[in-house]
């Protein structure tokens, strides 16, 4: 994998910076509910101002607001940036996306944004994967450099696309069945156990579209609706009961699939096992959080619900690497060019 040119290497004294950082962040209220992207924002920033740099200017999206949508304005993330790097050289640019051209990749909106600034730093991977005007555009008007969270992403993420320690597991789960059979596909052929739940585990019972074994769930605790407060009980994967979904993998699954990530030296995971949000149905999920996080193997966990489900536990630090990055993420593990990485010269 190319490694893109370091900001460790850029002459920062005295210029003025733009940054693409991933502040898209969830809100609640007007507040942040989860400020987990600004922190992995910080290490560059501070970086920037402990080597002097004039100003540092900070653009990100912010949901997917159609037009200038208050509720979705940037200025909560700002003020909670603010709170963790009180440093006035730095000023954060509203929503990006609220300009129509970002994501056409506009190049009059990515001059506006180019303008007045001398060194551009692109530090959000999660949106490196989208050939945007604030992560293609810009790159290509001022002189760019990876981030700190971006070299490390790439780092990490790399490492499942080379040679691992075996035996090497993987585990899918979700809703989003299409985005995830890419990544299956690239990387399941050299894994050990591909262990699949969630939504994953119907598309691939139903219409097989993988060309090597998974590990489908054997039993599943089943609800008589989409309800938080359904009727339930755990019965066999391929005996459901016509009408009644299977909303979590059952306790011998759990088994199954905790005594395969015990024994692993390297895990991805992308994906919960079943509706986490509701407790009733997040054991499944909660199992494989803990197995991941116990192991002594080389972990790495993507995806928000994934990254989520684990720092409602509290087990966030117990693995490798947690990535910020969704799509970017399965994009890169799928063999995929990042068009905002790709546009950022080699280092040399």
């Amino acid at each position: 994998m190319r490694a893109p040119r370091s900001v460790r290497d850029a002459d920062i004294a005295g210029k003025r910076m733009l940054v693409r950082s991933d502040l898209n962040v969830p809100l609640e209220e007007g507040r942040v509910a989860d400020d987990t992207r600004i922190r992995a924002s910080l290490p560059t920033l501070r970086l920037l101002l402990e080597r002097n740099a004039a100003e540092v200017t900070v653009c990100s999206h912010l949901g997917r607001p159609k037009g200038e949508d208050p509720a979705l304005s940037i200025r909560p993330v700002a003020d909670r940036l603010r709170e963790l790097l009180p440093d006035d050289r730095v000023r954060v640019l509203e929503n990006t996306r609220f300009n129509p051209g970002e994501t056409k990749n506009d190049p009059r909106f990515a001059r506006e944004l180019a303008d007045d600034n001398e060194l551009f730093v692109q530090d959000a991977f999660g949106s490196v994967h989208r050939a945007h005007a604030s992560t293609v555009g810009v790159a290509q008007l001022l002189l760019t450099y990876a981030g700190l969270l971006l070299e490390r992403e790439l780092t990490e993420l790399g490492k499942l696309l080379g040679e691992v320690q075996r035996p090497f597991v993987l585990i899918s789960g979700g809703a989003k069945v299409e985005d995830k059979l890419g990544v299956l596909k690239n990387l399941g052929g050299k894994a050990d156990s591909v262990l699949v739940g969630g939504k994953m585990a119907e598309e691939i019972r139903t219409n097989n579209p993988l060309p090597f074994d998974v590990v489908l769930p054997v039993d599943v605790v089943a609800a008589s609706e989409f309800a938080a407060d359904a009727e339930t009980k755990v019965v066999p994967y391929d005996a459901l009961p016509h009408g009644w979904l299977g909303l979590d993998i059952g306790p011998e699954t759990r088994e199954l699939f905790t005594q395969r990530i015990s024994e692993a030296r390297t895990i991805f995971w992308n994906g919960p096992m079943g509706v986490f949000e509701w407790p009733r149905f997040g054991e499944g999920t909660r199992a494989v959080a803990e197995a991941v996080a116990s192991s002594d193997g080389y972990s790495v966990v993507g995806g928000a619900d994934s990254a989520r489900a684990l720092g409602e536990l509290g087990l966030a630090d117990e693995v490798s690497w947690v990535s910020t990055g969704g799509g970017a993420a399965l994009e890169l593990l799928e063999g995929k060019e990042l068009p905002g990485v790709a546009v950022i010269p080699e280092r040399t």
